[in-house]
């Protein structure tokens, strides 16, 4: 799998991402009324859609949010999505202000290290990593008990954040 794989942005990914980034932005500030309308709820993960402006039909998403135990500063939100041509399957990351950028984001699913993503920008709600979704990471996913993505706010010391994946893959099926 190529997890710093990373493309261009084009109008659909760009309605995508403000989409991706309020529901971010609403999860990270904890307001109760998070934009979009849940669709479904698969273990921890929600399923949000929402009507992006220009766009031709609704967008939904697969999301979860994360705190680190011991650090309530250390928070993610995961977002995995399918483009509406249906070529390409996402998944953004929204990891909190003040991570080293350089050092990128890691993933390991159960004891696997799959990889690490760099960060494509920072916005008021966060840093954004973004990956193309190949079909082995899918599949990954779909099969694992837990991922476990890891950010930097110090060079020497990772910080891992577990979600859980119990109900991935129904909520993947449901996208549309």
């Amino acid at each position: 799998m190529n997890f710093r794989t990373a493309k261009k942005t084009t109008l659909l990914r760009q309605q995508v991402a403000a989409f991706c980034c309020a529901l971010a932005a609403v999860f990270a500030t904890g307001e109760s009324h998070a934009q979009g309308v849940v669709k479904g709820k698969f273990g921890d993960w929600e399923l949000r859609c929402e009507q992006p402006a220009g766009a031709a039909r609704e967008q939904c998403a697969l999301i979860q949010s994360v705190v680190a135990e011991d650090k309530a500063n250390a928070n993610l939100v995961v977002i995995v999505l399918k483009t509406s041509d249906g070529k390409s399957r996402l998944m953004r990351i929204i990891a909190p202000l003040g991570v080293l950028l350089p050092n990128g984001l890691g993933l390991k699913i159960d004891d696997a290290e799959i990889g690490r993503a760099g960060f494509v920008k920072c916005l008021p709600s966060g840093c954004v990593a973004e990956v193309t979704m190949d079909d082995k990471l899918i599949d990954q996913l779909k099969n694992g008990k837990s991922a476990t993505y890891i950010i930097h706010q110090v060079p020497d010391e990772g910080i891992g954040l577990p979600l859980t994946l119990g109900g991935f893959k129904d909520g993947f099926a449901k996208l549309p």
